[in-house]
């Protein structure tokens, strides 16, 4: 883990988390943005759906 405390030891905390609330706080900056994003969430839902398969047949192959 990295050492984020400064040379005299001070440590803020405050600035780490006012930071994080800027980042998260920015909308989607247009439609391309959200687009891009729905993308991911296809990607795991068909993940999730495959494993789920597998998970099924692998469990169909051991009760046979």
């Amino acid at each position: 883990m990295a050492n984020t405390q400064g040379p005299q030891g001070n440590h803020d905390p405050a600035g780490n988390t006012q930071m994080f609330r800027a980042f998260v706080d920015e909308g989607p900056q247009g439609g391309r943005q959200q687009a891009a994003s729905s993308g991911p969430r296809i990607g795991l839902i068909v993940g999730v759906i495959a494993a789920v398969a597998i998970v099924a047949a692998v469990a169909w192959l051991a009760l046979k």
